[in-house]
């Protein structure tokens, strides 16, 4: 299980530490992709293996389907940790979230979002603002 929020930075080689709890969980390996919100999503090996079939089997003659499974599964790396808990995040993800120098890594119970610090600022401060009307709403869906 993730939970917390933790600010860390990429270094100049491109590499980002990922809390030792997280790890933990992790092992050795992880799944890193586009997420939604301009986050990173990044899942452990089994919960991807869970994950990526019930994508994969979405109605390919639908076209939101195979959008969303071609922004999930194309977008994703598997990458492997490095002897003190790093990972290098590809160029590609770094620029879709807009990742630069300072990073908030966030526990959200089965995957790890890895967000740009101000991008996650101004997310967190605007949903904060909103959190009992959207309590609301998701009472209809049993929340």
């Amino acid at each position: 299980m993730f939970i917390g929020e933790y600010t860390y930075k990429i270094d100049e080689k491109k590499r980002l530490a990922i809390p030792i709890k997280f790890r933990e969980e992790l092992k050795k390996r992880t799944v890193i992709t586009k997420g939604l919100d301009s986050c990173l999503f990044m899942y452990p090996l089994k919960e991807w293996k869970e994950l990526a079939p019930k994508i994969s089997s979405m109605p390919l003659a639908q076209s939101d389907a195979r959008g969303f499974a071609r922004f999930m599964l194309a977008g994703a790396m598997e990458v492997e940790f490095d002897s003190l808990g790093r990972i290098l995040v590809p160029d590609y993800l770094k620029e879709y979230a807009s990742l630069k120098k300072e990073v908030v890594i966030v526990g959200v119970y089965n995957r790890i979002e890895v967000w740009n610090k101000e991008l996650w600022e101004e997310y967190r401060t605007k949903t904060e603002k909103e959190v009992g009307s959207i309590a609301e709403r998701l009472k209809e869906l049993g929340v």
